[in-house]
């Protein structure tokens, strides 16, 4: 049964306060019932529940459909997947920049499938011999089960209930950039376009990124899009460089990519304006 997302506040100046930074003023009386009679909820999109065999737990799937999904009913959109995707992650601010970009003609419209997250840093990373990473969380190494639920019920599901077409991408930040980052590298056929900022690349002891030039070569990769996004944040940047050296040698091999370092924007700051960026770079509605 779906259900309309609810978003219960908004801090409209985008920088809440606290009591303490606010000057003292007179007391507001609080709202009486009558005033507050013709309230209601504000719908961006969907959500669901699902069990998952996979992960062994029930997980929220939210979405956000594009303008014009419901009045075209002949017409199919690609999806764009997103890990971190909960009302309390990172959900509404990009349903807010696919808005806009589908809106202003920036980008074409995808279907948003938010990935709400139980236990992030299980999921997000894949095995490491690392002690130090080990100690992250009580549980880690998870993502080929969590690969395995997007590719066996997630995408099964999503085709099922709403329009779609057979083009998918994926976007993530940090260690959900990581997972986008392995997804590609180890199983390049899930998804057509991978989209990761400051992915988390440090994780057991650069292993993946050690190893990148050689999966490459052993998989084919024309037709797929990467994009890659670094902040200025220390000990980040060098990895992701290391990943586009080998990305720039697959080119020859059909691979279309993008790597753009954004010094002035820190690991807390990227994820919006890398995502409007790549949005803008690598969904640009066809001239």
């Amino acid at each position: 049964m779906r259900r309309a997302i609810a978003v219960a506040a908004l801090c409209l100046s985008g920088a809440c306060t606290t009591p303490a930074q606010v000057a003292p003023g007179p007391v507001q009386a609080a709202p009486t019932p009558a005033a507050q009679a013709d309230a209601g909820p504000l719908s961006i999109g969907e959500t669901f529940t699902m069990p998952s065999a996979a992960l062994n737990e029930t997980r929220r799937i939210n979405v956000y459909l594009p303008p014009g999904y419901q009045e075209a009913a002949a017409h199919r959109f690609p999806v764009l997947y997103m890990p971190d995707g909960g009302m309390a992650e990172d959900f509404l601010h990009v349903a807010g920049l696919v808005q806009v970009g589908v809106g202003n003609g920036t980008m074409r419209p995808f279907i948003l499938i938010g990935i709400e997250n139980t236990e992030r840093r299980r999921d997000m990373t894949g095995p490491t011999t690392v002690e130090a990473d080990r100690r992250i969380a009580p549980r880690v190494g998870g993502s080929a089960a969590f690969r395995t639920f997007i590719r066996t019920e997630l995408m099964p599901r999503i085709r099922e209930r709403y329009r779609t077409t057979d083009e998918t991408a994926i976007v993530g930040e940090s260690l959900a950039g990581l997972f986008v980052v392995e997804t590609f590298l180890l199983e390049p056929a899930l998804f057509d376009t991978y989209i990761a900022f400051d992915p988390s690349l440090w994780w057991n002891g650069q292993a993946l990124v050690r190893g990148a030039g050689e999966r490459l070569r052993a998989q084919p990769v024309a037709g797929k899009t990467v994009y890659l996004a670094s902040s200025g944040d220390a000990g980040l940047e060098e990895p992701i460089r290391t990943l586009a050296a080998d990305l720039r040698a697959s080119e020859a091999r059909g691979l279309r990519w993008f790597y753009h370092p954004m010094p002035e924007e820190k690991h807390a700051t990227i994820y919006h304006p890398a995502a409007l960026r790549a949005f803008r770079t690598v969904f640009k509605p066809a001239s």
